[in-house]
């Protein structure tokens, strides 16, 4: 890894079962550059691994790590941080972390002091698959280097922008003051191509966009001239359109049954966060490309149920913009599927909506055809840099 020449950023996302690192260059105009970028997946598995890029993207390690050395999310903790402070060329000035849930309270990325850590452990039940696992790195950290600014950026602050009554759901008032209400998710995600549209696609970023994050987690963002208007997550991150594991919109009524049938609140909720959604329907896993694969009858289902799920939700976000002038796919199978993205797209042809074949297979920008009433893109998300843009400003502001 070449020597640092400029101050550092230091960007971590720890989820369930991995913990992203980034390290951005900080240049003379503020522009941040990558120097390296590294993961540890599988925690909890068999087969955990720590594999690490320099910024041009050529490996710099690729290791398998021994299972009882990243248990659980804290043990990957000490691997990741071992590795870390033997590879970085001097501390970074600050740390950015992705916080899934802000609440009412955080609207924007903030630094993290005493007081806001404990605001955000509060909000551990709203987002139990990761909440409390971005908060760890964040409090080891306090503890090991009090002095290191650390930043929580937050998956639900770009849709602070939503009306009132968009964030509502019809339930008491009362509820809602005290925070029941729609947040959304994906945040950063959709912040991320909202920067990308306005600098590649500038005739594009003004208008009514649907932009759709199909990852393990799968929401969708109805975006005008770059702001938040609608999502179809809300309260939580169960909420809205099908995923890996998990359903997706449910009838509330199905969970009081469960709640009949003897379960009690913790099984429900790993029932809904772990054994739902693909891996549900199909019977076999989540894994999208495993699905692909398949010709077991239940596989075809459950991408045939995905893809016409995500197509109706995507599409219903129209009507809180009055009509749609481009759609974009972004994340893991957004960004890399051209079948799924066929698939979610033919259900749209009544619209006028075609997708063209060559360019879809190259997986875009413009996926679309040239007749297509509405255009269809592709943009590769970025959460780590806006994650790191969030950090610098606070840290040092222009």
């Amino acid at each position: 890894m070449p020597a640092r020449s400029r101050d550092t950023i230091l960007v971590i996302n720890a989820g369930s079962s991995s913990i992203k690192f980034y390290l951005y260059d900080i240049g003379a105009q503020r522009e941040l550059t990558p120097v390296l970028g590294g993961q540890l997946d599988g925690i909890g598995t068999q087969h955990p691994r720590l594999r690490v890029r320099d910024g041009d993207g050529q490996p710099v390690l690729e290791r398998q790590i021994a299972p009882r050395h990243a248990s659980d999310v804290n043990d990957a903790q000490e691997v990741v941080g071992t590795w870390l402070s033997g590879h970085l060329n001097g501390s970074p000035i600050a740390i950015g972390h992705r916080v899934v849930h802000g609440g009412t309270a955080f609207s924007a990325p903030v630094l993290v002091d005493d007081q806001v850590l404990e605001q955000l452990r509060a909000l551990n039940s709203l987002a139990p698959l990761h909440q409390a696992n971005n908060l760890a790195p964040i409090q080891v950290i306090r503890e090991r280097r009090p002095e290191l600014p650390q930043v929580a950026c937050f998956d639900t602050a770009f849709h602070r922008s939503h009306s009132a009554l968009a964030d509502r759901y019809a339930l008491p008032e009362q509820l809602y003051q005290e925070g029941v209400r729609r947040y959304g998710f994906h945040g950063l995600s959709y912040e991320y191509v909202a920067q990308r549209l306005r600098r590649a696609l500038p005739d594009i970023a003004p208008g009514r966009v649907i932009a759709a994050h199909l990852g393990s987690g799968v929401s969708a963002c109805a975006m005008v001239n770059g702001k938040s208007v609608d999502s179809t997550m809300g309260f939580t991150a169960l909420e809205g359109l099908p995923m890996g594991t998990r359903p997706g919109r449910l009838d509330p009524g199905i969970v009081l049954w469960l709640m009949e049938r003897g379960m009690s609140h913790d099984e429900i909720q790993h029932f809904l966060y772990h054994e739902c959604g693909l891996k549900g329907l199909s019977g076999i896993g989540n894994d999208m490309r495993e699905l692909q694969a398949s010709d077991d009858p239940a596989a075809v289902m459950a991408l045939d149920y995905f893809a016409w799920r995500v197509a109706e939700g995507m599409i219903g976000l129209g009507c809180a913009m009055n009509g749609i002038d481009a759609i974009v796919f972004t994340a893991g199978i957004g960004e890399n599927s051209p079948d799924i993205r066929a698939r979610i797209a033919s259900y749209w042809e009544w619209l006028g909506i075609r997708i063209d074949p060559e360019r879809n297979r190259h997986n875009g920008p413009r996926i679309s055809a040239d007749d297509s009433k509405i255009g269809v893109y592709v943009v590769r998300t970025n959460e780590e840099l806006v994650i790191a843009q969030h950090t610098l400003d606070l840290v040092r502001p222009a």
